[in-house]
């Protein structure tokens, strides 16, 4: 007999299972929501993370402050909740993303214009995240 109660499968003869990975990092994982590069971007301790550039040098640490931080149970969002809260990262190289080939015309004129962009980033190893 199972009972499934809140994504936790309850089996008599196999004992408690959580039914996927997903659920597991859901339960137990501490993670933060950061803006930065007008971007907010979701982040957990380890994960490397493409940014905007920053203009630090690799090598160097930096602070985020977090938009929303979720600990288990416990969720911080409100400004007076995340006063003290930081999320701290090294920046361990830079990346490129990829890249955009534009093409613009008008017609019976013989204007044409060809134009590429690529994206630069900064990679980002988040160290710690405090909570206030």
């Amino acid at each position: 007999m199972t009972d499934i109660k809140n994504d936790i499968a309850i089996s008599p003869d196999q004992g408690v299972g959580l039914t996927s990975l997903k659920q597991v990092e859901s339960l137990f994982a501490m993670y933060a929501v950061i803006a930065t590069g007008g971007k907010q971007v979701r982040v957990a301790e380890g994960q490397q993370v493409h940014v905007e550039l920053l203009g630090l040098e690799q090598g160097a640490s930096v602070d985020f402050t977090p938009v929303l931080v979720v600990d288990g149970d416990t969720v911080l969002a409100t400004p007076t909740q995340l006063a003290g809260s930081k999320v701290s990262g090294r920046i361990v190289g830079s990346a490129s993303g990829p890249k955009i080939n534009g093409f613009t015309y008008k017609r019976r004129t013989n204007q044409r214009r060809r134009y590429g962009h690529r994206q630069h980033y900064q990679v980002v190893e988040i160290t710690s995240i405090a909570k206030g």
